[in-house]
Formats: C-alpha cells, sequence, structure tokens
C-alpha cells in the first residue's frame, strides 16, 4: 500500500483558506466536508489534517503530520527545532510591541518594569532579553488587544496585519520584533517514499510561487528596437519574437517579475515598445 503525506492546516480562518488554496492551484482535490477533522486528496497521496493552529509544532515533532502550513511567528515560538521547507509568500504580518496612544514613548527603556500581555511569551522574552529590559509578562490566550483599557497591562505584543485592530483599541505600534509569512514546515520523521512525495509537493508550490509572482507581457516593437528592448528585459532565455503582417514590425513576449514590473514598463515604452498587453501567469515550470 502507498504511503500518504498527512499535511496539517489551521482548521479556520484566512490562513485555513490561503492554504487551501495553495494546494487547488496546486492541482490537489480535496474532499473537504464541513467540520472534519481530516479530508483525503483525491488525485495525491495526500491527507489533510484541520488543526488548532497551536497545536500543529507538536503534531509535526511527533511525526502525527508530516508537514504543516502554518505562520512562521508559530514556530518561533514554539517550534525553533523544527525544519522550515519553503517560505510561501502570503499571510504576511508582524510580531509587534504596542502601547496606548496616550503613552508617551521614548524607546525600549519606556518598557522597563512594564506589564506586557501576550500569547507569545517566548519571543517576547527573548527580544527583551537580547535588549536587556527587565518586564512583567502576562499570558493570554485570544484577545490581547483588550489587556491596557481592562487595566491588566501597560503595552501588548501580538500579529500586526493591517493596524486595523491597534487602532479600534487606542494601541500604537512601537517596536517590530520580526515579520513573519506562511510557511511550508516538516517533521524530521520523513522517510525516503514520504520524501519523495514532499518534493513532488515542493515543485507544485514552487512552480504556483513563481507564476504568482510574474506577469507575461505582449508587445509591438520596430524591428530595429529589437536588440535593445531585449537587452532591458530580464528574461529566462531569451524573448519570443514574431514577425506582425506590417513589414518592419515585431511582436515581442516575455516574463517579467511582478516586483519590477512597472519600472520595465517604463523603460519599454521609453525604448518603442507599444500596444503593451499583460497578462496573469498561472504557473510557472522550470
Amino acid at each position: 500500500m502507498k504511503k500518504k503525506l498527512h499535511i496539517a492546516v489551521q482548521k479556520s480562518g484566512r490562513l485555513n483558506k490561503d492554504s487551501l488554496q495553495l494546494l487547488s492551484d496546486c492541482g490537489i482535490s480535496i474532499d473537504n466536508g464541513k467540520d472534519q477533522l481530516k479530508a483525503i486528496a483525491r488525485n495525491f497521496p495526500m491527507e489533510i489534517y484541520y488543526l488548532r493552529n497551536g497545536d500543529i509544532p507538536q503534531y509535526l515533532r511527533d511525526g502525527v503530520v508530516d508537514i504543516a502550513i502554518l505562520g512562521e511567528n508559530l514556530l518561533v515560538e514554539k517550534g525553533a527545532d523544527i525544519n522550515i521547507k519553503e517560505k510561501l509568500g502570503f499571510s504576511k504580518c508582524r510580531v509587534s510591541i504596542a502601547v496606548p496612544k496616550e503613552v508617551k514613548y521614548e524607546g525600549i527603556q519606556s518598557l522597563k518594569g512594564k506589564k506586557i500581555a501576550t500569547s507569545y511569551p517566548n519571543t517576547v522574552n527573548d527580544f527583551l532579553k537580547e535588549k536587556g529590559i527587565d518586564a512583567d509578562l502576562h499570558i493570554i490566550n485570544g484577545s490581547v488587544e483588550i489587556a491596557p483599557n481592562i487595566g491588566l497591562s501597560d503595552a501588548v505584543c501580538d500579529i500586526v496585519s493591517s493596524g486595523s485592530t491597534l487602532f479600534k483599541n487606542n494601541l500604537k505600534e512601537v517596536e517590530v520584533l520580526f515579520t513573519s509569512e506562511a510557511v511550508l514546515a516538516a517533521s524530521d520523521t520523513l522517510d525516503a517514499e514520504k520524501n519523495e512525495l514532499l518534493e513532488k509537493l515542493q515543485f507544485r508550490i514552487q512552480s504556483v510561487l513563481k507564476g504568482r509572482q510574474s506577469k507575461y507581457i505582449l508587445m509591438n516593437v520596430p524591428n530595429s528596437s529589437i536588440e535593445k528592448i531585449s537587452s532591458i528585459l530580464p528574461v529566462l532565455k531569451s524573448p519570443t519574437v514574431l514577425p506582425l503582417a506590417e513589414p518592419g514590425w515585431s511582436s515581442l513576449h516575455s516574463v517579467v517579475n511582478e516586483g519590477t514590473f512597472w519600472k520595465v514598463i517604463d523603460e519599454l515604452k521609453e525604448a518603442g515598445a507599444q500596444d503593451i498587453l499583460v497578462c496573469p501567469v498561472e504557473k510557472m515550470v522550470l
């Protein structure tokens, strides 16, 4: 009987949706019933376990699951010994310290002797120790941001995405401990067969992520400018050049990284490119 790869994902929330979308984009179809503990993929040897976020690192250590999609911030707090196989580029956030807006914050020394409410005690302790600051931590599992308003703490340390939750609770961000995103993590108990399955999954994930970061562009260029325009494009090998019906003109096709997209477009226009068409890239298999 062939082995299956057991993957853990968060049982609810935004990370759950983004994780399942990634698997779907990798061509993995999941029989996903409501409120199930696990589901089976129809077209890939995989079982998906829906687990509480905070429990996943221990399940990885114990080999109950082989791999997991979870926040990097959780591994920093509970699973520094667990191997990260791939950064996934979504569910980006930062772990930050915030204080009430009316507090005059004059640097890290302002936290000395203060009460800090957090769900990340190990992370905060390591940060404060590195800075030489003694503070009193209150561990809260839940709505950390309300702690200053009810007199439980002077500051909070929690994950911040847009900052809207801090704003609603009259808090301001004063220290960023680190930035985080979703990652693919693996147990160190995988045998050769499961490692092979993991490599196949990683190949698919990398193809999807590369596609998300790329744009396919088509443009009309005068033949006299092909060489100049080709030198602007950060192509994989060389751009595709197709002759147009109009003499002296060609259609040039290439792939551009989204991070440099507008800079490249400006340079292409200056070099004589016209009628530029931009298309999304679903996947890139390199």
